[in-house]
């Protein structure tokens, strides 16, 4: 990803990923535009998971304590769960709009990876990092992948939502996850409504400036066409 890094207080309506992997890809916005990448520091991403409710406290905890400790290897943990998110976010969007897969879709020449291979070896190489740092444990039965902060240190995070990319991958419901079509947006969500009609990531934010949009062009447009005056500039969002 090219673009800014700017600084962002994370609020829960920056949660609309419907799983938290997918929220991790939205800590990027305007990706249709100039994308800003909200990740500013290690801090910062240590707030975004405590935001998502998805990581122990004690751990979010441990991890501060290394990254006040370590700062050039906060940063450079950093660097890593940033190429996790854009690997993960090019293999997501290539399985949603079936990059090749299509039928009669022309084979790649010899020695050339097809459209998201590299994006799809980064994600492998991070699962099996993040694979070699964890234990085999079982819960109820079923048998789990567990982390711990000694043995993945600052990667922590970066491992554990590779493991979770890898089982999201699996399992995604390609029908019902979309990327929204807001201005300046490009946000990915999974619509888990009943109806499953779901167009913008926020109604509040997208959804509601898209109307707005729609409806100064269409009381524009009346107005052009009642005066014969040419129409006027469309204010910005």
């Amino acid at each position: 990803m090219t673009g800014t890094i700017q600084a962002h207080t994370f609020q829960p309506r920056d949660l609309v990923g419907g799983h938290v992997v997918v929220d991790l890809l939205n800590t990027v916005t305007a990706r249709d535009a100039e994308p800003v990448d909200w990740l500013d520091g290690y801090p910062r991403l240590l707030e975004w998971a405590a935001l998502t409710g998805e990581f122990a406290p004690d751990v979010l905890t441990e991890l501060r304590t290394r990254a006040d400790a370590e700062p050039g290897a906060a940063a450079r943990a950093l660097e890593r769960i940033r190429e996790l998110r854009e690997a993960v976010r090019d293999v997501l969007v290539g399985v949603v709009h079936g990059d090749g897969d299509e039928a009669g879709a022309v084979a790649p020449a010899p020695r050339e990876l097809p459209p998201g291979a590299e994006s799809v070896v980064r994600v492998e190489n991070h699962w099996k990092q993040a694979a070699a740092r964890s234990r085999l444990t079982l819960d109820g039965g079923t048998p789990h992948l567990r982390l711990d902060v000694a043995t993945s240190g600052l990667d922590y995070l970066t491992h554990d939502l590779a493991l979770r990319a890898l089982d999201l991958l699996r399992a995604l419901p390609r029908e019902r996850t979309r990327v929204c079509p807001g201005l300046r947006c490009g946000w990915v969500f999974v619509d888990t409504s009943r109806a499953g009609r779901r167009r913008w990531c926020d109604m509040a934010t997208c959804g509601n400036a898209a109307k707005g949009r729609s409806h100064y062009r269409r009381k524009r447009d009346g107005a052009d066409t009642e005066t014969g005056k040419p129409p006027v500039a469309e204010p910005p969002r």
